[in-house]
């Protein structure tokens, strides 16, 4: 009752753009009405998302105007990820070498039609400056703190960031509202800010330190995705242990990779969906599959067999396969065994796309960002 009262709340909200409260007026930012867009969409369905749509597929590379999701099922992504590492070192393209200017544009072109932007930063280790797996030296975070010998040289990285994020306007001025899932997978030992190597309060502290900073820099831009990765046996202790705290994180994310048999995926999946869930609800956040997929699976009817009936009993906003490249491939195409298995769902509406979740009008000459966030 209470959820349902916000989300009446919400889109009078959106529909007035503002609300009258004592004598004053106040206009919802960027952020709070993608929030509230978000929390309303899953009641259609959940949205789905890919990593580097547009960028390169399971068979082919940089070729402009390609999408594995659109040559398959005849839309785009409602969600579309971009990964931002090696901006915080001036480089001209990330990780996976897709240039920043291309990130750019495309993440503009995806908010003017519709769609809704995630940004992942797999931040490049300050201390050994190594990429972001480089977990060598067990005292990263301990050094980026404040009084740590690192800390200057994260704060001129954490610049750099909030310098890129700034200039996602559209051409009215208008900032680009995202998801910002930084220090992700935090649960595992694969990143320098993984469990291993930092305490639970050096942890917290980081996560609080990089949100105030870029908080002051972009206040009405950021939904902030606090996302763990698959693990299947969360008790509230354990989970609070490092959980940065309710003031700071709008999203409860979970990264789900089938690496093992159906059964165990499931379970592990469904443990954390029901926790997450639980915790959203209680505490007034949403809840997504940030990242997940199978490798190139040869089970055709994964995704409505193994997946979609593990997110049918809870409130999941969008799911987001990870990227399509070469001989890994974690979303579908027409290409890979999966193919028919997506199709289908796409044609029986189990999935939302761009088109699904894009505001009428468009044919009155405003472009579908001025419709979202008016």
């Amino acid at each position: 009752m209470k959820r349902m009262l916000f989300l009446l709340v919400a889109a009078l909200a959106v529909m007035t753009g503002c609300v009258k409260r004592d004598a004053g007026v106040i206009v919802y930012t960027p952020r709070e009405k993608l929030f509230m867009r978000l929390d309303s969409l899953y009641l259609r369905g959940v949205m789905y998302g890919h990593q580097d749509d547009t960028f390169y597929g399971a068979t082919w590379q940089w070729e402009s105007g390609r999408s594995d999701t659109y040559e398959l099922v005849g839309d785009y992504p409602a969600v579309m990820g971009f990964e931002l590492s090696g901006l915080e070192v001036s480089d001209e393209k990330n990780y996976f070498g897709v240039p920043f200017d291309s990130i750019k544009a495309a993440a503009i072109r995806h908010y003017r039609n519709g769609g809704v932007i995630a940004f992942s930063w797999h931040a490049r280790n300050p201390n050994t400056n190594g990429d972001a797996w480089d977990v060598s030296d067990p005292n990263t975070v301990r050094s980026i703190l404040p009084g740590g010998k690192n800390h200057e040289r994260f704060q001129q990285r954490m610049v750099k960031l909030a310098t890129f994020l700034k200039e996602l306007k559209l051409e009215d001025g208008r900032s680009v509202p995202f998801i910002f899932r930084p220090f992700h997978e935090y649960n595992t030992g694969w990143f320098w800010w993984g469990e291993p190597f930092c305490t639970d309060e050096e942890f917290r502290a980081l996560w609080r330190m990089f949100h105030n900073y870029m908080d002051q820099q972009l206040p009405t831009n950021i939904i902030w995705s606090f996302s763990s990765n698959l693990y299947g046996n969360w008790s509230m202790e354990n989970f609070l242990r490092r959980y940065p705290g309710n003031d700071i994180v709008d999203m409860m994310g979970c990264e789900a990779y089938q690496l093992d048999d159906d059964m165990e995926f499931s379970n592990s999946l469904k443990s954390d969906l029901a926790f997450f869930d639980q915790f959203a609800k209680d505490n007034h956040k949403l809840l997504a599959i940030t990242e997940c997929g199978i490798n190139s699976s040869a089970r055709p009817d994964w995704w409505s067999s193994v997946l979609m009936p593990l997110l049918e009993p809870y409130a999941v906003s969008y799911i987001l396969a990870w990227r399509n490249w070469q001989n890994k491939c974690y979303g579908p195409s027409k290409d890979e065994p999966t193919a028919e298995d997506f199709l289908e769902l796409y044609k029986e509406h189990k999935l939302l796309f761009m088109l699904d979740i894009r505001p009428g009008g468009i044919e009155f000459g405003r472009d579908a960002s001025e419709l979202l966030w008016l």
